[in-house]
């Protein structure tokens, strides 16, 4: 399997600090890369990783009111008064609703529901196991980190959960499961059925003149990562037409450098003039237009 030498050259024990690896599979490919791994490095070395979930400002008033026997009505109309905010606390909560504060303060039962609630915030309510992230460890993971076992799954499972796992040291891949590339397969799998054509998705052109005219219309609707309103806005104005501008336009459709997309677009048709701040800059920045667009970029500039 090709992914076997980017596992070994992070499997070594004397290293202090090991980084998280993304690596996408169809859903299938997932369990299927899960149990390679498995089978390669031995049971009691792969392990998923643990999540807790805790109690919010709603779930604890509704738990409290359930033993404690508020009425049911009375407990979803106090759960209501939480502002919709996320991250919003029982103390926050009581700050910008009056009527709530009114209510904690009285003697009655939902005074008590409240009171209690407060108490039982932020505790420790259920585990579940992480999407898709997976411990491989160098030797027993009971070396390392405790484990426990997974309710509907054979694999270990660590008590750590995910910050605290890899500021231990550990190995974390996240073997993510897309259901992007299960529909790709889907579709050709169709294709054969229906048309009898064979497609290797691998071998498509990434020069096709028509795939650029339809991301020059924005017409990416269900196109992975390029099918947000605003995205189609933007693949319009910069009407791309290389390979290279659609990877830059990924990078850029975040929060942060998204204020830098008008520039990149300016500067690609030539409306505003290409400058970069020291001259030996051009090497690495030239296909962006001048701008930092890459974390290599950064890297590249700074080693320069």
């Amino acid at each position: 399997i090709k992914y076997d030498l980017l596992f070994e050259r992070f499997l070594n024990p004397d290293r202090v600090s090991l980084p998280d690896i993304d690596i996408d599979f169809d859903d299938e490919g997932r369990d299927k890369v899960i149990h390679y791994v498995i089978d390669k490095y031995g049971k009691n070395q792969v392990a998923q990783i643990i999540t807790y979930g805790t109690m919010a400002a709603k779930s604890s008033i509704r738990d409290c009111a359930r033993v404690m026997e508020l009425p049911l009505t009375d407990a979803n109309t106090l759960a209501k008064m939480i502002p919709e905010k996320p991250g919003t606390s029982l103390s926050m909560a009581f700050g910008e609703v009056k009527e709530l504060a009114d209510i904690k303060k009285g003697n009655d039962l939902r005074a008590q529901v409240l009171q209690q609630a407060v108490v039982l915030e932020g505790s420790v309510r259920n585990t579940g196991t992480h999407a898709c992230g997976v411990i491989i460890t160098p030797d027993d993971l009971r070396n390392f980190v405790p484990v426990s076992t997974a309710r509907d799954s054979e694999m270990l499972v660590t008590q750590f959960d995910n910050s605290v796992v890899e500021s231990a040291g550990m190995l974390k891949m996240d073997f993510l499961g897309l259901t992007t590339l299960s529909i790709i397969k889907t579709t050709l799998k169709n294709i054969k059925k229906s048309k009898g054509i064979d497609i290797d998705i691998e071998s498509v052109p990434l020069d096709d003149p028509g795939t650029y005219q339809l991301f020059q219309r924005g017409e990416t609707t269900g196109t992975f990562q390029f099918e947000s309103a605003g995205m189609q806005k933007y693949l319009r104005q910069l009407k791309p037409d290389k390979f290279e501008d659609l990877i830059a336009m990924n990078a850029l459709y975040r929060p942060g450098p998204m204020e830098y997309i008008p520039a990149f677009i300016n500067r690609k048709h030539g409306r505003e003039p290409i400058k970069y701040d020291l001259p030996e800059m051009e090497e690495f920045l030239g296909e962006t237009y001048g701008i930092i667009v890459y974390q290599e970029q950064v890297m590249l500039v700074s080693q320069k």
